[in-house]
């Protein structure tokens, strides 16, 4: 049997560029017609456990924290701000363990008077 030793000094995993068409935004036009948003998640967690084990269940399932994703996405929100935070509440309660979360929210061709492919914002909560 080999033994292996993993010194990580950190690990994440990665959920990049999730696409979703949902009704986020102050103007009527945006919770009415809606909109592409792009979602990319950098979440730091001990994957020592997963690495040795090759076991789902000593992770964070990518698949799991996408379908949370999606479920909070369909929740019309004003403010870019608010849905990212309750994208990473939502997750924190699902995997407490985990260390910090970066989320970084797009809202694609938003409604300004030039042209711009993406307006967004980043949360890092540690």
């Amino acid at each position: 049997m080999d033994i292996f030793i993993f010194l990580f000094m950190k690990s994440f995993i990665l959920l990049e560029n999730m696409t979703f068409y949902a009704y986020h935004g102050v103007f009527d036009q945006e919770t009415t017609v809606g909109n592409e948003f792009t979602v990319s998640l950098e979440i730091e967690v001990d994957v020592e456990k997963s690495a040795l084990s090759d076991n789902i269940e000593d992770t964070v399932s990518y698949a799991d924290v996408y379908d949370l994703v999606a479920k909070e996405m369909k929740t019309p929100s004003k403010l870019l701000e608010h849905l990212a935070k309750r994208i990473i509440d939502r997750i924190k309660v699902y995997y407490p363990h985990i260390e910090c979360i970066k989320i970084k929210l797009s809202k694609r061709h938003p409604p300004l008077s030039g042209q711009i492919e993406s307006a967004g914002i980043i949360l890092i909560d540690n």
